[in-house]
């Protein structure tokens, strides 16, 4: 183990211990149950595992989404290499007895040779040990498994012994283990790798496999597995095991976590109810369960989690799960799964008092009385098909077994096209949408040939490819169900739909969206199968505002959902690659909102302009303010900030948990990963780092850069054949720009190579020449030309009020405004920042003539600021309310009314921290308190 050394968990590297060189766990089974009186999630969680092959070796691990060529992580034993992908429609068993019968005879077959010494026999028997091998050892020489965690209370690590579970002595063949030369304890990990081996078609009964292992009882000797624990990892070894392939392959940890965990948000709703959330915290999910963080540690998992009846229970889940009553704890069980290997920094999280948004609110929930049975609670009391059955009940997949509402056809986890239409699950008819026809599918290639891991891929069902809009839920306080019902619900159909025609198949089945709590700190967060939203992205409802007040919900539902592409399905195969994600999803975001609004070609170019124009002045401001490196602590940041001009810098941060770090990688060598695997996230536990958008704009600018090079088509063409090669795995920047360069040939010879991309755009700081040009063009289009013409005339009213005095009052000459966009209306507030002077009198005519106060979010923000600027004390109250409720975009704010140091504004920002500091997001609060306290 490497020594922690004097890391300060605020402001230095965030360690990623886990020993992934060596071994790797290939599922999960967490078996949970959520306290609220306590704030504690207490249960166990079910390791199996595979030792690798080789250590300090760069070969392909090719489970699921694997890496590509060049991948720091090594290939594990009897892996899933042997089978390609198949289809999820070949998973054709419907009665569990005849797929136990199945897999029976697959296991038996992979078993049935070890008689004869065939390369099962040889994989389970434990190599001799190299002194080359430097595996993780303790003093005595035992091998030790490190697991990324922190916060948790650990009672006891044992070994599961499989051996135990009723059912397997008719999956185990009958072995003469002294004549065989296997020993019990190798015929134990060969059962598990049997079953991590078996096959996608049968998905279902390797996950009954799976759940029955993890109810197994521990070891026959009873004793518990050694185990320690630092701030940063737990440690787990058992005395006489020297090298990980005689490592046990399944192990059970029982723990508690913490209130004060880094992990979770223990905190409440809007409508003042206790829930409790994955919240995207920098240290992932190693404080809700021990894990392997890296992202080349990919797994499956199923999760059990019993929460008090009232509550609803939110997760990524390939199916709707059917919650069961627990009658006697007045608690209710949720099961989920996914058969997709991903990180487990994806895992997500949710449970509260949250109601369903359907298209009628219930007048019951309009008066506010919360009816227990609403918000998808009326799935458990479903009879007839949708029934659990005892066979079900015993496996623990209940949900795996498409138990859904009577009448359902829905049967997401198996591929099937739902049609459901009631308040479960939403779909949509695209004829009564009225969405564009236009199709980008039809100018590539429908050919699918996947290079990933063995899994139930979506990308080859056929079923999956029509289907345009998944099914969907959308769950929200009951406070704010008609903002969401609004906004959310009547998008989300259009923009899934957009995102299909863009980027082809949804990857997964299904898709919650939840309205999260106030102080989530972003505007919003995508997992696999469920997106947290904001409340500041919801319509503020201005009457007559129409298509116009949704661009912040669309655009931003938009960008959620193109990380179901890149940052979730496509993963940055390192720490430092976070431009992959969030520059993607950024770009992608226009494309797919402006196809969900049916926009003509020239509209879209229009609005792409005036959208590229306002990132470029955000990243301006930043990289001005900012060291050459990019990896300046954000308090000297803010210092800077303090003594000159107040950048204005929307805090739109999103995705938690997908992947962060630094926004420069390097080519192969952009991690620093020791022979075990473990590695150090630079400044990632900076509650500051989060603010820095660069990844963000400087990626999305590169791929605009890359598409005027090739053709705006043509480049969303070959955005759908890079997801077609490389869905399910993890990639580098050289695996995008060099599939690039071969498709669009003609870009190397006109001098674009990948050295000169790295070198002007991912390698150097600042801004590139091409960026700078660019910018002057977008600042002379059209709808900014219209913008200046504005703000002229506001500029003109003010001069024309400015040292009058107030006792004679003048008739003031009529004049019109032209009614203007809600992205026009925040580049019109940001030149008049510009402005030294405005007069009050000009500052209220803003607010009557746009009705301010009751617009989105971003429009608010820069009224604020601009509120703030001239001190303008009578809309000081929007200024306290945009702090209380869109706590994800009011840091920069506090800063602000703190700068001028003016003791009224100054007191306003100390009455609005004081009103949310408990709910806040820790690393917003602690910038937050920095600047006010």
């Amino acid at each position: 183990m490497e020594p922690d050394g004097d890391l300060n968990p605020d402001t230095d590297d965030l360690p990623l211990r886990a020993n992934t060189n060596h071994i790797l766990v290939r599922h999960y089974v967490l078996d949970l149950t959520v306290h609220f009186e306590r704030k504690v999630i207490s249960g166990s969680v079910v390791f199996f595992l595979e030792p690798c092959s080789g250590v300090g070796t760069t070969v392909k691990d090719d489970t699921g989404p694997g890496a590509g060529d060049g991948a720091r992580t090594v290939e594990a034993r009897g892996s899933q290499n042997a089978f390609v992908c198949r289809s999820q429609d070949e998973d054709t068993v419907v009665d569990g007895t005849k797929g136990l019968e199945e897999t029976t005879t697959s296991i038996e077959k992979m078993f049935g040779a070890v008689e004869g010494g065939s390369h099962l026999q040889t994989a389970a028997k434990t190599k001799s040990i190299q002194s080359s091998h430097l595996w993780e050892t303790t003093s005595d020489g035992d091998f030790t498994l490190v697991l990324d965690c922190c916060d948790l209370n650990v009672s006891k690590v044992e070994e599961v012994d499989v051996t135990s579970v009723s059912a397997m002595s008719n999956l185990l063949p009958e072995v003469d283990c002294e004549r065989s030369g296997v020993s019990s304890v190798n015929s134990q990990a060969a059962f598990i790798q049997a079953i991590i081996s078996t096959p996608s078609s049968q998905w279902r009964q390797k996950h009954q496999l799976f759940s029955l292992c993890s109810r197994a009882s521990g070891a026959q000797d009873g004793a518990s597995l050694h185990f320690q624990r630092d701030r940063w990892s737990l440690q787990v070894r058992k005395k006489g095991v020297a090298s990980p392939q005689e490592f046990p392959r399944a192990v059970r940890i029982c723990y508690e976590t913490r209130p004060t965990g880094g992990s979770v948000r223990w905190t409440k709703d809007q409508d003042d109810r206790v829930c409790v959330y994955t919240a995207g915290s920098p240290i992932n999910n190693r404080a809700l369960f021990p894990c392997q963080e890296p992202p080349v540690a990919m797994s499956t998992w199923q999760a059990t989690v019993r929460a008090p009846s009232e509550c609803v229970v939110l997760m990524s889940g390939e199916e709707q799960t059917v919650p069961i009553e627990d009658g006697d704890t007045h608690f209710s069980v949720w099961n989920y799964y996914v058969t997709m290997p991903m990180p487990a920094s994806t895992f997500t999280l949710a449970v509260g008092h949250w109601h369903q948004v359907t298209a009628e609110i219930p007048p019951a929930l309009e008066r506010g009385v919360r009816d227990k049975t609403d918000c998808g609670k009326t799935a458990k009391l479903g009879s007839g098909p949708g029934e659990w059955t005892e066979a079900d009940l015993t496996s623990g997949l209940g949900s795996s077994i498409s138990a859904v509402v009577k009448g359902s056809p829905l049967t997401t986890g198996s591929g099937d096209q739902a049609t459901r239409s009631d308040s479960t699950f939403c779909c949509f008819s695209l004829e009564d949408g009225g969405l564009s026809v236009t199709d980008y599918s039809g100018m590539v290639d429908d050919g699918i040939s996947c290079s990933h891991g063995d899994y139930p891929c979506r990308f080859t069902e056929q079923s999956a490819r029509s289907q345009r809009v998944i099914p969907h839920r959308v769950f929200g306080p009951v406070c704010l169900l008609q903002e969401a019902q609004m906004g959310v619900l009547k998008l989300l159909p259009q923009c899934l739909a957009a995102a299909h025609t863009v980027l082809g198949v949804h990857p997964f089945p299904r898709l919650d969206v939840l309205i999260v709590p106030a102080g989530f700190s972003s505007l919003g967060m995508a997992s696999p199968h469920i997106i947290f939203l904001s409340q500041s992205v919801l319509c503020a409802g201005r009457p007559g505002s129409g298509e116009n007040g949704l661009s912040l919900c669309g655009s931003r539902i938009c960008h959620e959902i193109a990380h179901s592409w890149f940052g979730l399905v496509i993963g940055a195969r390192d720490w430092t690659e976070e431009w992959i994600s969030e520059g993607f999803a950024t770009y992608l975001e226009d494309i797919i909102w402006a196809q969900a609004q049916h926009l003509s070609l020239q509209e879209t170019a229009e609005q792409s302009d005036l959208k590229a124009l306002l990132r470029w002045r955000r990243l301006s401001d930043e990289l001005q303010n900012s060291e050459e490196a990019l990896q300046i602590l954000r308090l000297r940041f803010l210092t800077k900030l303090w003594k000159g001009s107040l950048q204005r810098v929307l805090f739109v941060k999103s995705n938690r948990q997908v992947w962060f770090g630094s926004p420069r990688p390097n080519m192969e060598n952009t991690g620093q990963v020791s022979e075990s695997g473990s590695s150090t996230v630079k400044h990632a536990l900076n509650p500051d780092k989060t603010f820095m958008q660069v990844h963000y704009l400087k990626g999305y600018f590169l791929l605009r850069f890359l598409a005027s090079q090739v053709g705006e088509q043509q480049f969303i063409n070959f955005f759908r054949l890079f997801v077609k090669q490389y869905h399910g795995q993890l990639i580098l920047s050289q695996d995008f720009l060099r599939m690039l360069l071969i498709t669009f040939p003609d870009m190397e010879r006109k001098g674009l190579t990948l050295s000169a991309i790295y070198a002007d755009w991912l390698d150097r700081p600042g801004i590139p020449k091409w960026l700078y040009e660019r910018s002057a063009v977008w600042s002379q289009a059209r709808l900014v030309e219209e913008l200046k013409a504005e703000v002229v005339k506001w500029i003109l009213h003010s001069q024309s009020h400015q040292g009058k005095g107030r006792k004679r009052k003048r008739i003031e000459p009529k004049v019109n405004y032209k009614e203007v966009t809600s992205e026009q209306l925040v580049m019109l507030l940001e030149l008049l920042l510009e402005e030294e002077e405005l007069s009050m009198a000009t500052m209220g005519a803003l607010k009557r003539t746009y009705s301010l106060q009751d617009r989105d979010a971003e429009v608010r923000h820069r009224w604020c600021e601009l509120v703030v600027k001239h001190a303008y004390t009578r809309a000081y109250t929007d200024v306290g309310h945009f702090l209380v409720h869109d706590q994800a975009m009011g840091v920069y704010l506090y800063g602000e009314l703190m700068v001028k140091e003016d003791a009224e504004q100054q007191a306003l920002a100390r009455r609005c921290l004081s009103l949310v500091q408990e709910e806040m997001d820790q690393s917003a609060r602690r910038v937050v308190e920095e600047m006010v306290l």
